[in-house]
């Protein structure tokens, strides 16, 4: 039997990955059924289901490399920035609204909740290592310790999610997140 290449598993990934995405944003974690994660990737479940093990696997893969994305622009830009990304950019975000979700699943199943924290540890630490740089440049305020200001931003990005994901108006957003940029910073 001919060894498949590690390109075309990488693509067979990405291709599941894709559709994956668009399956839940467009029905949520409980409602993207495995018929219609198979419809959504046009691929049968024998084919999905190898590469991974079950749903949760395969929308935790999703939400590591968003988390990774995200981390990746929290680091160089801030978390601020990923929030006007979502902004300005809202179909690369498209499947947030299944974050709603989620924290139903986190209250309800300890195993997804301790992979989903463990997934979400990467965001956090590149946002907490770019304010730690930043008070040490002396760019952010230095009167709340650097872990509140993370709380902080967080909660900001959950209620940019929530307000993203249920559809309300944007409008004005932007000066939103001035406002809270604004607020991390140091005072001249």
């Amino acid at each position: 039997m001919p060894k498949v290449s590690d390109d075309r598993l990488a693509a067979r990934r990405r291709e599941i990955l894709d559709g994956a995405r668009h399956c839940f944003a467009e029905y949520g974690y409980d409602g993207a059924t495995v018929k219609r994660i198979e419809e959504s990737t046009g691929l049968s479940r024998g084919a999905i289901f190898h590469h991974y093990r079950d749903k949760e696997a395969l929308f935790l893969a999703l939400a590591h490399e968003d988390a990774e994305r995200m981390a990746d622009v929290a680091a160089e830009e801030g978390l601020v920035q990923v929030m006007r990304d979502m902004l300005t950019r809202p179909e690369d975000f498209d499947w947030l609204g299944t974050r709603l979700e989620i924290a139903r699943k986190l209250r309800t199943d300890n195993s997804f909740r301790a992979e989903w924290m463990a997934r979400s540890a990467e965001l956090e630490q590149a946002t907490l290592s770019r304010l730690e740089r930043g008070r040490q440049a002396g760019r952010l305020r230095d009167d709340v310790p650097t872990d509140v200001l993370v709380k902080y931003l967080d909660l900001v990005l959950d209620g940019l999610i929530t307000r993203l994901a249920s559809g309300q108006p944007t409008d004005d957003l932007h000066a939103v997140l001035d406002l809270v940029e604004e607020s991390v910073r140091a005072k001249d």
